[in-house]
Parts: C-alpha cells; structure tokens; sequence
C-alpha cells in the first residue's frame, strides 16, 4: 500500500462517496491525509448515510461540512443532501459553493438555508455538466448572465420556478442533453397553467408530479421521455422524429400529441393509463423499428375496444419484447388472439393479471402459440393477503395448469412475479 501513487489513492477515496468514510480514511497515514487535500475530486455529504447527522444542530454540522470541504482543493463533485435537516445558514452555504465552483463538474444540492441560496448566480459560467437542485427557489433567470456553457443534465425537484424562468433556464444551457423535473411548483400569472419548453440538444426529458393546463415541448433531438404521475390537459410535443423511448405512467391526460413523425421509435411503455386505443394506434402504427411493447394496466375508454394483435405482429416486425396486462373482472379480453401472423420476433412475454380467473391460462396458452420463437416468459400477478377458499382454488388451478402448458414448451424459462 505504501507504494501507491498518491494519485491513484485520491481515486480511492473518492469512490468512498460518503464524507464520513472518507475523513475515517484519510487518517489511515500522513500520505492519505495528503491524497485527501490534493486528490479528492468527490465528496458527499447526506443525511441518509449517517444517523448522527440528524442529532447534530444545524450549526454544528456546518462546522463539519465546512472543515471537510475546506481541507480539499480541487473537488470535482458535491453532494450536499441534507433532507431532513433544518434551515442553515446562507452565508455559510455561500462560501461552499464559492470555494469550490471553480473546479466542480458535477453539483448535487438539496439544502433548506434562509435567505434563498441563488445557485444559478454563483455556479454560473463555470465548468458545471451537472446540475440536481431539491427544495430552492429560481427566480429571475438572466441567460446572458447566468449561463451554463458546459451543463449536460440538469434535474429540478421541488423547485419553485415560473414557467417563463424555466424556458429560459434551458436557454441559458447551450449544451443540455439530459432534463428530469419532479413536482416543480410552477408560478404562473395568468388563469392557464401552460408551460413551454424549448431547446435543440435535449435528448432525454423525465417529468414527475405535475399538474397543468398546457405543456409544449420542442426538441428537436429528444431521444428518450417520460411522464409519470402527471395530470395535463394536453401534452405536445414537437421534434423531428429523433423520439425512440416513450414512457408514460400513471398519467391523466386529454390530448397528447407526440409528433407525427415516430419513424425511430424503439420501445413504448404505457402504464395506469386511459387509452384511446385506436387513436394512439394510429400514432405509433408507422413505427416499425419497435423492440419492446408494454401495455400495463390500462383502461381501454370504450369497453369493447380490441387490440388486434396480427395488425402488431404485421406493424412491428422487429418487436422482440411484449407485455400486456388487463382485468378479467368481467371476462373481456381485450386483446384478439385471431389471425394468421405471428409475433416471429418476440423473445420475452410478460403477461399479468389484476384479478385471475380460469380465463388467463386459456389467454396465456393462445398467446404463447403466437410467439414461436419465444425464449422467457414472465407472468406478474396480484395476490392479497386475505384470500377466500375459492380464490385459493383459482390460483391453484391456475398453476396446475401452467405447469401442464409448459410441459409443451420446455425451452422456454418461465418465472413468477407476484405482488
């Protein structure tokens, strides 16, 4: 050990993450010590790693953040996670960031301080690419000013912000690839709560718990999106046909328009959602590059909706992952087992249930004979606690007759998820 670079021991400590275990560390010698100051380039400091953290007071551990970052002189990330911790002192906070905003390349920050810490003025025009701000307040966004020359990903959570500030927070990240916003709380001046968003070089775009009237997104290079937990009157968005992952869970919506051209889409993902199916089939039905299929408890709105699955075999010809669930409830099936094609080139089927009945084997059976080729089969099913004697005897039913089915098709790994 006593030959290690001094340099190759910094990267040690830096793997450690935790801000605790890397000040135990550092005592280990006078080289470690030395590896510490000059060759740290990530430090963490969270309230979930160590339960003493919430028995200290506020003043306390800024003396101890304080002194740990003050020992180091070129971090390159940190991570100041104090969740559960009261407010602390802003000046203090302050001189964090302004003593090491010159060298960091990655800023993690979810710390209450009264007043209002403004990040974007003080890590502005620096080497940031990336950015998780949690529990702040952004307001009057200079893009000039407050520009981000090198962000790549920016993540907003709990964050206070307008939907003017937002669009033009974007503005003033030339660079951003990657956007994740988690129950942001929008300030808006009119009646309409209607967001905008406009940037060329997103590629990835995560949106959680949000609530609003209109929300437009233009990205012209946007690769990967997902919504979840949302209520929205209309979501649109508008590219050029870059989109490949569509991921929507849990989400209430009136109209939703994800561009006309959907040539690259690979894997759709549709969850807890209301669907129109022959409006949303018509909008995918042009992507043939599509590789994965999830249609997972959803609701079809009208009851006597059908899900051809031959249109899918013939649309999709390069799907080699479909999953479909549904509520037998009252014996529907809402998926069409009829038809002459097959589904080639899927290789794994998840299928699952809300509520079993002697219905899902006969389901499983059909769908299994359209998958030639299949490799893995999946099958989630919900099981409560409190179960009566007769659905005791559907479920064992039920696996009595998978286990004959599967007799049929022993090349194929079977496994169970249940809830």
């Amino acid at each position: 050990m006593e030959h290690l670079p001094v340099e190759v021991i910094g990267n040690i400590l830096s793997r450690l993450g935790g801000a605790r275990d890397v000040v135990i560390a550092s005592a280990t010698c006078r080289k470690w010590r030395e590896a510490c100051r000059k060759h740290l380039h990530t430090l963490s400091f969270n309230s979930n790693d160590w339960h003493a953290y919430h028995d200290l007071t506020p003043s306390r551990l800024e003396i101890l953040i304080t002194q740990t970052i003050f020992q180091t002189t070129g971090l390159q990330g940190l991570s100041i996670f104090m969740d559960d911790v009261d407010e602390f002192s802003a000046s203090t906070v302050i001189a964090w960031l302004m003593y090491t905003r010159e060298t960091l390349h990655r800023l993690i920050y979810n710390v209450r301080t009264n007043p209002n810490v403004n990040i974007l003025e003080i890590c502005g025009r620096q080497k940031l690419e990336t950015l998780e701000l949690s529990h702040n307040s952004i307001t009057g966004v200079e893009p000039s000013f407050q520009r981000f020359p090198c962000l790549k990903s920016l993540s907003l959570s709990h964050v206070s912000i307008s939907a003017l500030d937002l669009n033009l927070l974007l503005t003033a990240c030339p660079k951003i690839e990657t956007l994740g916003l988690v129950n942001p709380e929008i300030a808006m001046s009119d009646a309409q709560v209607t967001v905008e968003l406009s940037s060329p070089t997103l590629k990835s775009v995560y949106v959680e718990a949000i609530s609003l009237d209109k929300f437009i997104l233009e990205a012209d290079s946007i690769e990967s999106l997902h919504l979840k937990d949302c209520a929205l009157e209309l979501f649109e968005l508008i590219g050029k046909g870059t989109l490949k992952h569509f991921k929507i869970d849990d989400v209430s919506v009136i109209h939703l328009d994800i561009g006309e051209t959907v040539d690259n889409l690979e894997i759709i993902d549709v969850s807890n959602f209301t669907i129109m199916w022959p409006k949303f089939y018509q909008m995918i039905s042009k992507s043939s590059n599509i590789r994965k299929l999830r249609l997972w408890d959803v609701v079809f709105d009208d009851e006597d909706e059908i899900v051809d699955l031959e249109n899918i075999a013939v649309c999709f010809p390069r799907l080699s992952h479909l999953a479909l669930s549904y509520d037998l409830r009252d014996g529907v099936v809402n998926y069409d087992l009829q038809g002459t094609s097959h589904l080639e080139n899927v290789i794994i089927l998840e299928l699952g249930w809300t509520i079993i009945n002697d219905l899902f084997s006969n389901w499983v059976e059909g769908m299994l004979k359209l998958c030639p080729n299949l490799k893995k089969l999946v099958i989630h099913g919900v099981v409560s606690e409190a179960k009566s004697h007769e659905e005791c005897q559907i479920l064992a039913n039920f696996t009595s007759s998978i286990v004959q089915l599967m007799r049929k098709y022993m090349h194929i790994d079977v496994q169970f998820d249940y809830d």
